[in-house]
């Protein structure tokens, strides 16, 4: 059945709050046992947050606008009050649960996200220009578009996720994902704005997205604020077209927990930052990942993000004094085509890092942009910094076990090379 805001009193005009009529459809269609709320063609709804229910799908039709309101008084803060002040902890301090929510559930099951439409997170409101390369906000974490926790059968799929002022789409402590086919368009310059995070969920498949974000196109974590939930595990992402400002497809930096049998398959990264990456700075294990058919092309942004143009990074070292981290194995990069300007960079603590084995791999150094090259970023971490290097098409440090078959390492005037070690 079909629940209409318009019906509910929406005014559907971009200006008005229509969250009361917008909940009022999701209630309805939840009471009765499930059904569609429909967002019209050429139609905006402006809202304040909403709650999604159980066997409710949201539907934006082609042409339909959902916005997010711009002010924050207008949010709901599930679990815990906002952060305040400046960021001022090594690393991130993203280990609660979000702040600030536009579209939430929670302890719910089959929801859909669906439809042609637009969902835009109105993140200008909440961010402002530090530079010309770097826009942040005054606090952390500013809103998160779409937040779903411990939700099981839950489907996102077609729609446009577009202009957060954080994260776009979190899922935490749910099971039983589909993440298919949406378009996430963040501006490259807006800090914070990861497109797809995982969060202590199981059993998620992410295919055939496009992500443009600033930090991390997608993620695999396991946050402090959700370790009442069992650590990511069975994830799979294929298909997907990337450009990132920091990583392209991520495990970590928040590991708290393990992170296992993970699979990034078919994929193509342009214009980012860093390809690959698998960043351990917590007690979480990363094992049991591969990564196959993936074509990658980096270059250097400002320094104000993480990374120096790396296509495939490992690093396992300890978050500060307090935090000692895990260790990372039996990772595998198959059939892996690398250019950029810099090389992949495998660096850890002694015995933290092994079994990581290479076939078929080409990584081919070409300078792009104006920033300084010859640079090795090894942030976050205790008196971790980015540090000089000369550049190379593979670096190691520490690393217990490396399998090469069929790797060909290439400078910028094609000249092959060997795997260096600091």
């Amino acid at each position: 059945m079909i629940y209409d805001p318009i019906q509910y009193g929406a005014k559907a005009d971009g200006k008005t709050n229509d969250a009361a009529a917008i909940q009022a459809a999701i209630d309805a269609a939840h009471i009765a046992g499930g059904g569609t709320v429909l967002f019209r063609s050429g139609k905006a709804y402006k809202s304040a947050s909403l709650f999604l229910k159980s066997h409710v799908t949201v539907h934006l039709e082609n042409g339909s606008q959902l916005i997010a309101s711009e002010r924050l008084e207008d949010y709901y803060r599930p679990n815990q009050p906002a952060a305040s002040g400046p960021v001022s902890t090594v690393g991130t301090p993203v280990t609660g649960k979000p702040s600030y929510v536009f579209l939430y559930a929670y302890d719910a099951e089959h929801v859909h996200v669906t439809g042609e439409g637009t969902i835009d997170g109105c993140g200008s409101a909440f961010v402002r220009r530090i530079s010309q390369y770097y826009v942040t906000g005054d606090f952390y974490p500013r809103p998160t578009l779409i937040y779903f926790e411990n939700c099981r059968h839950i489907t996102f799929r077609d729609c446009t996720l577009q202009n957060v002022a954080f994260w776009t789409l979190h899922v935490a402590g749910c099971q039983d994902v589909l993440i298919d086919a949406l378009r996430i368009l963040n501006p490259l310059d807006v800090a914070n704005s990861d497109g797809i995070d995982v969060d202590h969920s199981q059993y998620v498949r992410i295919r055939d997205c496009h992500v443009e974000c600033a930090d991390d196109c997608i993620c695999m974590k396991n946050t402090m604020g959700n370790r009442e939930y069992p650590h990511t595990q069975g994830v799979i992402v294929s298909g997907c077209t990337l450009i990132s400002t920091s990583s392209a497809l991520k495990i970590g930096t928040e590991g708290v927990d393990d992170f296992e049998d993970i699979l990034f398959t078919d994929c193509f990264i342009d214009k980012s930052n860093r390809g690959l990456s698998i960043q351990i700075r917590d007690g979480g294990n990363v094992r049991n990942i591969t990564f196959s058919n993936i074509n990658i092309k980096t270059r250097r942004f400002s320094p104000d993000w993480w990374g120096t143009a790396e296509p495939i990074v490992i690093t396992a070292v300890d978050r500060d004094t307090d935090i000692p981290c895990g260790s990372i194995e039996r990772v595998r990069f198959f059939n892996i085509s690398c250019e950029g300007e810099n090389g992949a960079l495998l660096y850890g603590l002694p015995g933290h890092i092994q079994d990581i084995f290479m076939e078929h791999v080409r990584i081919r150094l070409v300078e792009s942009s104006k920033w300084p090259k010859h640079l090795v970023d090894l942030r976050p971490g205790k008196d971790m910094g980015i540090v000089s290097h000369e550049t190379v098409p593979l670096l190691t440090h520490n690393i217990g076990s490396l399998y090469l078959d069929d790797v060909q390492l290439l400078s910028v005037t094609g000249e092959e090379m060997e795997t260096e070690e600091i």
